[in-house]
């Protein structure tokens, strides 16, 4: 009988279930969102907890412990230099699990796991909208606008007064001398 023996399996042998779910860990760690089960999730969640919270202490000893549940070096330098500093006021409940539906092969119980402070839509309480991307990615200078708009009309006088010639024209372009080069005689 198996009387108050209350944790998921997950349909694993021990040695499968603990890799796996260490492997899981390390790509949360690294990426900060994943996509898996609810199943597995609920799972992974009480496996990195506690690490993230040994992490808040950055000793070797620590490091150490965190490093033989991993077992991945990358992760567990994410963990302590990015993910400690910015969780080390927050007591307790680093990870958020957001259910997404179903999956289309199986139908099992799909949902993304993150942690709650990566989340910028959610930290800030501003939702990211596409028109404020674009704006975003347009690099910003400190010229002023009634200096763009002079270049620009001397840009305009500058190409009504170009000569009518392709050749003079890639000439004046460059800025270089006109020459006899290439011409017929």
């Amino acid at each position: 009988m198996r009387h108050n023996k209350n944790f998921n399996h997950l349909g694993r042998q021990a040695g499968h279930r603990k890799a796996m779910l260490s492997n899981m860990a390390s790509s949360l760690i690294l990426h900060k969102r994943i996509e898996t089960t609810v199943a597995k999730a609920k799972a992974v969640r009480q496996f990195v907890e506690p690490l993230v919270t040994r992490s808040k202490e950055d000793t070797t000893h620590s490091r150490r412990v965190v490093f033989s549940y991993l077992k991945q070096k990358e992760a567990v330098t994410e963990l302590f230099r990015t993910i400690a500093p910015k969780i080390a006021e927050r007591p307790g409940g680093y990870t958020r699990i957001l259910k997404t539906g179903f999956r289309l092969g199986d139908g099992a119980d799909m949902c993304i796991i993150e942690f709650v402070d990566f989340n910028e839509a959610y930290t800030t309480g501003v939702a990211p909208t596409a028109a404020a991307a674009p704006a975003e990615a347009k690099p910003k200078t400190r010229r002023s606008r009634k200096k763009s708009t002079e270049e620009g009309e001397e840009k305009k006088v500058a190409k009504t007064a170009a000569p009518k010639n392709t050749a003079a024209k890639a000439s004046a372009a460059k800025g270089a001398k006109r020459t006899n080069v290439g011409k017929k005689m």
